[in-house]
């Protein structure tokens, strides 16, 4: 039986999407880590029976209060959804290779720190990019460089505007997220 940890810091849309998809499985969603304490994720994750822990920058950089948690947890992978903050280097040495992020563009492009949501759409509209798409990697030190375990894309129209350029990159987040941590779940 795989345990995850689920790190986010908004909405929650796609943390909600894994708790119900392993809902009836052997993997088990232990926990609920967020870094915003008026994110939409805690109120829709409660609802599911989820625990949430809430942290600060101070807890999660400065001390081992996170990591103690995941530990107590019995966590063995760490999955980012839509969690911004860089990921420790203790928890990296603890759960090396298991910690997998979703990212809303195709990296290399459109990576690095501050571009996430809006930021990311924008930018790529911006470049008169002709697709856009996922990417689910593994986490390193360095922000979006992680070994990319999928892709996929999407075609980018004239009249797309960075809001249905983000209806189109959820949709692919929710139909291949749990999937692809599924999959990866098996190799391990």
């Amino acid at each position: 039986m795989s345990r995850l940890a689920i790190f986010a810091s908004g909405s929650g849309s796609n943390a909600e999407n894994l708790i119900r998809f392993f809902a009836n499985s052997s993997t088990k969603i232990t926990r609920i880590f967020c870094n915003n304490p008026k994110a939409g994720v805690i109120e829709r994750v409660e609802k599911l029976n989820v625990p949430v822990t809430i942290f600060s920058r101070d807890d999660f950089y400065n001390s081992p209060k996170v990591l103690n948690q995941l530990i107590e947890d019995k966590t063995d992978t760490v999955i980012l959804a839509g969690f911004l903050w860089l990921i420790p280097q203790n928890l990296i040495a603890q759960f090396p290779n298991r910690i997998i992020n979703i990212h809303p563009a195709l990296l290399p492009n459109y990576g690095g720190k501050g571009m996430y949501g809006a930021r990311v759409h924008e930018a790529v509209i911006a470049n008169g990019e002709t697709q856009s798409g996922i990417t689910i990697h593994l986490v390193d030190e360095i922000y979006d460089n992680g070994k990319t375990l999928f892709q996929v894309t999407c075609d980018i129209t004239p009249d797309d505007t960075a809001d249905t350029l983000a209806q189109k990159i959820h949709a692919l987040e929710y139909e291949h997220f749990p999937k692809v941590v599924a999959g990866f779940l098996e190799t391990c």
